[in-house]
């Protein structure tokens, strides 16, 4: 025990005994590089969800995988977004420090036998790999920020990791195209390297190894099956449904229906398990039930609206492929200074989550208003000014509904509170971009076969406008624009003049679509915003009463840490 081992002078005062709810106070020294690595962890796990879309082109010209293309990006989802929970669950039983090593880690040798891999299935593979690290590392990340400060402190750090994780969007599409140019598709993975090992360093060096003492725990086997194998084949069905396969094949159908029967089953084991994976008496805790619906409605509204932004500059306004990416970065820059600006403001003013969520909430349904509005006759400044507009409030909201929770549970459960936040969250953003992706298609197809005039229509060969409906080309590809006007080429200026026309029909038709995309993510966060109306205010914390915290040291040694009662709430006594 930490008791009978000698400890150096140095370490005596991070050992000292503080009275509050489970944090470790540690010198600022440690706290500054301790941060660090957090951070830097943080930004490679994010930073790895964009880089690689910017490469996928060289990728699959050297690896020959063109009819695999989505499967990189989806094995990295599907085993970090099925970890996260797990991850959270396991960190409250045994402590971050080694499980945040053990991510890195496994993320790095991912990323390195991602960069050597000499086919598809390789790559595939070993971004599932890299997945599983960077779960982790997304998991714990958060929830470091609760072992290090105490909850009136911690707005400020959130609001600082937020930043962190949104700069990470804007550096990685850049990024990857630079690497890819300049060097090789191999190196947007082998970049992890030079990154990651000091981080790892500082975690083995400076993160303290809090963990419960005389506790024998039960690890939640068939909860951990059982999840899996109810995030995966969801995730895949949606994934698949009306892009690789029809939403009612056999392919699609069998992984819901898997997912079905496996989520019925986590629901009765985990009622009966001595320690669950998420245990549902956190759901009995107001703020938590308020936060994971805000979030989950956010995340279908707002990560479903973000494929489309690129979408609307490039087919509606007519900018290029490459530059379209690229307008994200001022709305990106948004969620920057909207997550920093309300970190402060929650730890500067008090901790009133509750008004600051419903500030942050309704600005993300202005911006989303105002991208409604938008038509082929919007200017490009304009429309740069709705994705800031509408970054800024995802950016002031997102950071609160983390910090209510964390703000409202026993430190014992706080990792995987904040997990499911992160999980939910992804959830939303899946069924987000499946359910508004297949309406935008279906309102894309209705509003240009009301909008094509009768002269167009019959200038257009047999079959040709289905073809439109189904793939509008003409809007984001040169070639395919040329193609189309080789069709109206025999018919002189008259052909001249209707195929402008029919580009005019396709950017108004494109636009109503997209508008009405919006609009129903409009109304998803008008929901969350009247939701948040019943987040109820616990004044942030700066020391909870209970049995003192022992600190440990940092070089991993076995220190112990009291567990501490935290707030008296229903179901988490």
């Amino acid at each position: 025990m930490s008791s009978d081992r000698q400890v150096p002078a140095k370490d005596k005062a991070q050992e000292s005994p503080v009275p509050d709810e489970g944090f470790v106070r540690l010198p600022r020294r440690q706290v500054i590089l301790t941060l660090a690595g957090v951070m830097t962890a943080l930004f490679l796990a994010a930073l790895d969800q964009t880089i690689v879309g910017t490469a996928m082109p060289r990728i699959i010209a050297d690896l020959n995988g063109f009819d695999r293309y989505t499967w990189v990006s989806i094995a990295y989802m599907l085993s970090s977004t099925t970890v996260v929970p797990i991850a959270g669950k396991l960190s409250d039983m045994y402590g971050r420090k080694w499980f945040l090593i053990g991510g890195i880690t496994v993320f790095l040798v991912g990323s390195a036998l991602a960069g050597l891999s000499q086919n598809m299935m390789q790559l595939i593979m070993f971004r599932g790999v890299q997945g599983l690290g960077g779960g982790i590392m997304m998991a714990l990340s958060f929830v470091t920020i609760a072992d290090l400060f105490p909850p009136a402190e911690r707005g400020k750090y959130q609001g600082l990791f937020s930043a962190v994780f949104g700069l990470s969007s804007v550096v990685g599409p850049t990024l990857g195209g630079v690497i890819t140019d300049s060097l090789s598709w191999h190196w947007i993975f082998y970049i992890n390297l030079p990154l990651g090992i000091p981080a790892l360093v500082l975690f083995v060096r400076t993160f303290p190894n809090k963990k419960s003492s005389g506790i024998k725990h039960q690890v939640d086997s068939l909860g951990m099956v059982t999840l899996i194998l109810t995030v995966v084949p969801l995730l895949l069905g949606l994934s698949w449904g009306s892009v690789q396969y029809a939403w009612g094949s056999a392919q699609v159908v069998s992984c819901l229906v898997l997912a079905g029967v496996s989520g019925v089953a986590f629901f009765f084991i985990e009622r009966g398990a001595p320690e669950p994976i998420i245990p549902f008496s956190l759901f009995r805790v107001p703020q938590v039930r308020v936060s994971l619906a805000v979030v989950f409605l956010i995340g279908f509204a707002l990560f479903g609206g973000l494929v489309f932004i690129p979408l609307y500059f490039q087919g509606v306004l007519g900018r290029s492929a490459t530059s379209s990416g690229s307008f994200l970065i001022p709305m990106t820059l948004g969620v920057v200074v909207g997550a920093a600006l309300s970190g402060q403001a929650l730890s500067r003013l008090g901790g009133h989550y509750r008004i600051l969520g419903m500030f942050g909430v309704a600005i993300l349904s202005v911006g989303l208003y105002l991208l409604s509005t938008m038509n082929a006759g919007t200017s490009f400044g304009q429309a740069i000014l709705y994705t800031i507009v509408m970054g800024f409030g995802a950016g002031v909201g997102f950071p609160l509904f983390t910090i209510a929770v964390q703000n409202a549970v026993p430190h014992r459960v706080v990792g995987v509170a904040t997990s499911s936040i992160q999980f939910v969250q992804s959830l939303g953003g899946t069924l987000g971009l499946t359910i508004l992706g297949a309406m935008m298609v279906d309102r894309f197809s209705s509003h240009l076969a009301k909008g094509v005039s009768a002269d167009v229509q019959a200038a257009l060969p047999q079959g040709m406008l289905s073809s439109l409906t189904e793939n509008p080309q003409a809007l984001v590809s040169p070639q395919a624009q040329e193609q189309l006007q080789q069709v109206f080429a025999p018919l002189g200026a008259d052909g001249a003049t209707l195929f402008e026309k029919l580009l005019t029909q396709l950017k108004d038709s494109l636009s109503s679509s997209l508008s009405d995309v919006f609009l129903v993510a409009l109304v998803l966060v008008a929901v969350a915003f009247l939701i948040t109306v019943f987040l109820k205010d616990i004044p942030l914390r700066t020391h909870t009463e209970g049995a003192p915290v022992q600190q440990t040291a940092a070089d991993g040694g076995n220190g112990t840490a009291g567990e501490t009662k935290g707030p008296a709430l229903p179901g988490l006594q």
